[in-house]
């Protein structure tokens, strides 16, 4: 839960690491037997390193090239799987996004209240504000988030059918088998963190994003694996050439991707 809660504030797998070692370190100066309710008094540790954290992030982030990206989490099943972390839309890349637009505590109050259900006053105490305060951040953080997701994104088990559509035409190379299950007005986001190439700005647009996506697999060299995978609880594509190059997660809507990133 505390790992959960610090990712997704953050969107990023390696800082909500090291909130968590920083939070264990504060956690251990303490005595269990005075505190009354451990979960809500771990849950606000973690919370305010992670708004730190998330502040510093954001300066940092101001002279960042191209696209900021959640760092993909893997949620499937195997040996590399994050089981513990929460599953449903709150982690998934999409939602994650749309928690970035919000201001720290707004995210940080969204993410303790509707995905985790604490009490305002426990909040509250996490975010140095009065409970009144904090529902008023909530309902202004909700009603953000909800006009920006508007339409309903696929379960998981909707969106595997178009996800194996998705991969045998990429695996393929069919460019017209690959338009088909993507949107007309489908957008690619690529973040390649410093380390490897990717589109600086969002291609739009079906033909656009096929071909953006069969280059990607026609271009690159040695012995070459793309696999199906599940990070932050919805289906992926794999590029593995040595070491994994690129994940590439798909939002689906409406039976059709809306969005790979």
């Amino acid at each position: 839960m505390l790992f959960s809660i610090a990712y997704e504030i953050l969107g990023s797998v390696t800082d909500a690491e090291d909130v968590l070692q920083e939070s264990y370190i504060r956690w251990c100066a303490v005595d269990p037997a005075e505190i009354g309710n451990p979960r809500a008094y771990l849950a606000s540790i973690v919370t305010r390193q992670s708004l730190n954290a998330l502040r510093a992030a954001a300066r940092r982030r101001e002279e960042y090239v191209g696209p900021w990206l959640p760092e993909p989490l893997a949620t499937g099943g195997g040996p590399d799987g994050a089981a513990h972390v929460l599953a449903g839309e709150a982690v998934t890349t999409a939602m994650l996004l749309v928690l970035e637009s919000l201001t720290p505590t707004d995210r940080a109050v969204f993410v303790l209240r509707e995905v985790f259900d604490f009490g305002y006053s426990e909040i509250a105490a996490a975010v140095d504000k009065s409970a009144a305060a904090v529902r008023q951040i909530n309902h202004r953080a909700r009603g953000h988030v909800h006009a920006r997701r508007q339409a309903a994104v696929a379960t998981p088990d909707e969106a595997q059918a178009a996800a194996d559509r998705f991969f045998a035409a990429v695996t393929t190379g069919d460019l017209q088998a690959l338009m088909d299950v993507l949107a007309p007005d489908v957008v690619s986001l690529a973040d390649g963190g410093g380390v490897v190439q990717a589109a600086r700005r969002p291609v739009r647009g079906a033909d656009r994003v096929a071909r953006l996506m069969l280059g990607l697999v026609r271009t690159t060299e040695g012995a070459l694996v793309v696999r199906p995978a599940v990070f932050n609880g919805m289906p992926a594509v794999v590029v593995d050439w040595g070491a994994v190059r690129y994940v590439l997660c798909v939002e689906v809507r409406g039976g059709a991707s809306r969005r790979s990133t």
